[in-house]
């Protein structure tokens, strides 16, 4: 019944959707909660607009480096 879950092949497939599914969530919060506070504080501050943008996108690129790694590791899981 159970057989099919310890085939190395399909223990692969679920560790590679694993690690893109969690290496992925983690970012998407943080790039959602930073788009939040710059939003915020755009609306206090008008005129600090490209302080804030530069800011935000340097920290989204951050982020987005992380899943970029948990995609780099689905990978390896699934094809090494």
């Amino acid at each position: 019944m159970f057989g099919g879950i310890t085939d190395p092949e399909a223990v692969r497939y679920i560790g590679g959707g694993i690690a893109i599914g969690l290496g992925g969530l983690g970012p998407a919060i943080g790039i959602g909660l930073a788009v939040y506070g710059a939003m915020t504080a755009l609306g206090r501050n008008p005129e600090a607009a490209g302080e804030i943008r530069s800011t935000m996108i340097i920290g989204a690129a951050l982020a987005e480096a992380v899943a970029i790694y948990a995609f780099v590791i689905a990978i390896i899981i699934l094809f090494v």
